[in-house]
């Protein structure tokens, strides 16, 4: 709470660094976007201090957890009433100031202004929500945009947003999602032998991944034909909120063998041929383990989840129709190879089916290397973005 006054303690104090490049990222997700811009950094400029803040605590976990030794201190943002962020500039004295995604706050922007310090805004989006919100006042949203020196936003959706909002079109860049970057560098660094142990076993693995109910007896549906030709087959289902999993493990349990991955844990954990996720943050090293996946949201109206997460492995996956929140790149995957739409359990077998073929394999693992050889390098061009306006300074 001293932190969020920009009332540090001595030892505080005396960490934070002089004249640091200051990065916020309000949360997780906002962690998860800055975490590329950090490893760049790390790499590139060794002798840059950043200095990271975050406002929620599990924003504070996230970082240490993804991004530990590339940022030289971690603070907690402070309020944005004008005698406190003073107070805080005060103290900081920052050289440079980027905001990840939707953060906006006004009284720091304008002091940032009033003290020629450059503010950027990095991987900036635009929900439908914060469209909505932004139309209801424009004059003021467009004078508080308008404090930014640069705004580097996803896509050019998000751009002829700010520009149709009367944001000086100079100021605006497409430069791609960070997010993109920091799904690569997540596995990169993940180690797969913990879930391969899960795995572990005769016959092909599949996953049906972040389902929603009604979803999995879909999937359970297609497993069974599956099972009609490949008898050997397991299948993994996680539902998207595990408190679900009991449920989900009582519906398993009257098509094969299942259980919860918590009972299999440890000596002489149980034995399954469908397997029910019961906790979150296993399910992304599950995709780089599978032969094949159905991605959830998509048979019911959720919007889709992550579709790139199995991308990112180069397994072949399936979706269904309703993909709003992955317009793009489900339908950038689905002409590579690598993606399928299907709509009932018998299309579902049948892709899963398909999955085990090595031509369609191969078709995947090419059709996403594509795709994210072409998305990819969101980081790259912010920094370098924020490079040249510093510079200019």
């Amino acid at each position: 709470m001293e932190e969020r006054r920009a009332l540090y303690p001595k030892d505080k104090a005396e960490r934070l660094p002089e004249r640091p490049l200051w990065v916020h990222a309000v949360s997780v997700g906002e962690v998860q976007s800055a975490w590329p811009l950090l490893d760049l950094l790390a790499r590139e400029n060794p002798g840059e201090i950043v200095l990271l803040s975050t406002t929620t605590a599990t924003g504070r976990e996230t970082a240490f957890r993804l991004a530990d030794g590339l940022f030289g201190e971690h603070l907690y943002y402070p309020w944005d009433v004008p005698r406190i962020v003073r107070r805080s500039l005060d103290r900081i004295r920052p050289k440079g100031y980027i905001v990840m995604e939707t953060e906006i706050w006004p009284v720091m922007l304008m002091e940032l202004k009033k003290r020629s310090i450059p503010a950027f805004l990095a991987n900036g989006r635009f929900s439908e929500r914060t469209a909505r919100n932004v139309r209801k006042r424009p004059a003021f949203w467009r004078q508080a945009y308008d404090l930014f020196s640069l705004l580097l936003v996803r896509s050019a959706a998000d751009r002829d947003f700010l520009a149709d909002l009367g944001v000086p079109e100079e100021k605006l860049r497409v430069t791609g999602d960070c997010k993109v970057d920091a799904l690569l560098l997540r596995k990169r660094a993940t180690d797969l032998s913990p879930v391969r142990k899960v795995v572990a076993g005769k016959g092909p693995v599949f996953v049906a991944g972040s389902t929603h109910q009604g979803e999995e007896s879909i999937a359970l549906a297609a497993f069974r034909k599956v099972r009609e030709r490949i008898p050997q087959a397991r299948l993994v289902i996680a539902p998207r909120h595990p408190e679900r999993s009991g449920d989900v493990l009582e519906a398993a349990s009257r098509t094969a063998e299942a259980a919860l991955l918590s009972q299999t844990e440890g000596p002489g954990g149980a034995s399954w041929d469908i397997l029910v996720i019961d906790r979150i943050g296993v399910l992304f090293d599950l995709y780089g383990v599978s032969d094949g996946a159905f991605i959830g949201g998509s048979l019911v109206d959720k919007g889709g989840q992550n579709i790139m997460e199995p991308a990112a492995f180069g397994i072949p996956f399936s979706h269904g129709p309703f993909m709003r929140d992955f317009v793009e790149s489900a339908g950038e995957l689905g002409k590579l190879g690598a993606a399928t739409l299907v709509q009932t359990d018998a299309e579902m077998a049948a892709h899963w089916e398909r999955c085990l073929d090595q031509n369609e394999q191969e078709k995947a693992r090419l059709g996403s290397a594509a795709y994210f050889q072409a998305v990819g390098g969101a980081a790259k061009a912010t920094l370098d973005e924020i490079r040249r306006e510093m510079t200019k300074k």
